[in-house]
């Protein structure tokens, strides 16, 4: 076994995810055996904790621990075989295509990447996209496994870097949709409350309001607006998250006691799973649209159309899409 190794990333490395950073140059470790490695602190980039979507930068050390294998090191992996099905879908949610640039209105409940229990995702299909591209698309964010709606991929590491930079910087503008628990008061605002990860129960984590002199305190941005609602049971919200903390939205909703309708993660104690009998017990959220400028100048504007549960539960209690189109003056 190797001891401490601390390396400095190259410049041609610059804005790589971390685990995608690992997974260039240490090919024998697992996604799952990293996230335990980071959970640990074993794994630092400039002496700090760091996370796997965390973005290296050109110069930073990064300190890999010795129960990382040798540089170079293979393993024995078992292909995953991506079904046809599979496949077919994602060709079918593609909203955007160009030389630089795919869209996807994601499906709820496809993860975006594997895990230790997760073996089928969209990461792993990204070679049935790459089309008449040299090289298949690349992830350069991530929505939750049940959240639906946009995202983006790059398709060529030229692409990759420039996205990647415009979402690390905040560049990028998106909307979100949702269907949550109550009627806020007031019907429009912002929620400025910090977030950190923490134990929970189940062994997992969980992302908790904390104190702002909280050590692990992260800043949390997020605007909200009504935009339709069920008598003063159920708000068609739309969200604008301004950072990008894992869960923030829902993390949020919770915490000004509108969480949202299915998500048995952050929901407030003793409230109905569904009205009447006829909603999906399913997360609602939906990545509605995106705005960000594009990686050959001008701006890229993308909107998801409602699907799967969610286009369901809009039908039953007859919200009207037109209503949402422009919660935050989108576009101008």
């Amino acid at each position: 076994m190797a001891g401490v190794r601390q390396i400095k990333v190259k410049g041609e490395d610059d804005g790589l995810r971390l685990d995608r950073w690992f997974r260039k140059y240490f090919t024998a470790l697992t996604q799952g055996r990293l996230e335990k490695l980071l959970r640990q602190g074993l794994v630092r980039v400039e002496g700090k904790r760091a996370k796997a979507a965390d973005r290296v930068k050109k110069g930073q050390i990064i300190r890999v621990p010795p129960e990382v294998p040798e540089q170079g090191a293979k393993r024995t992996v078992r292909p995953v075989s991506v079904p046809d099905a599979l496949v077919a879908e994602l060709q079918s949610a593609i909203i955007h295509r160009d030389k630089d640039v795919m869209v996807l209105n994601k499906p709820s409940g496809l993860a975006v990447q594997g895990g230790s229990k997760t073996t089928m995702h969209i990461d792993a299909a990204l070679p049935a996209l790459q089309f008449e591209e040299a090289e298949a698309p690349r992830l350069v964010h991530r929505l939750d496994r049940d959240t639906s709606g946009v995202l983006v991929l790059a398709r060529n590491r030229k692409a990759a870097q420039f996205l990647t930079r415009q979402f690390a910087s905040r560049e990028a503008e998106k909307i979100y949709w949702a269907l949550v628990y109550g009627v806020p008061r007031p019907s429009q605002g912002s929620i400025r409350v910090p977030l950190a990860k923490r134990a929970a129960a189940d062994g997992g984590e969980r992302v908790r309001p904390v104190d702002p002199e909280d050590s692990d305190a992260m800043k949390a941005h997020t605007d909200f607006m009504e935009i339709a609602r069920v008598g003063q049971r159920f708000c068609w919200l739309a969200f604008r998250p301004l950072t990008g903390r894992t869960h923030q939205i829902r993390a949020h909703a919770a915490a000004i006691g509108h969480s949202l309708v299915g998500d048995t993660k952050y929901r407030v104690e003793n409230e109905n799973e569904e009205y009447g009998g006829i909603l999906p017990k399913r997360l609602h959220l939906h990545a509605r649209s995106i705005m960000m400028p594009h990686p050959r100048g001008g701006v890229l504007r993308c909107k998801a159309p409602l699907r799967d549960h969610m286009a369901e539960t809009w039908d039953k209690l007859s919200f009207d899409l037109k209503d949402g189109e422009a919660p935050f003056d989108e576009g101008k």
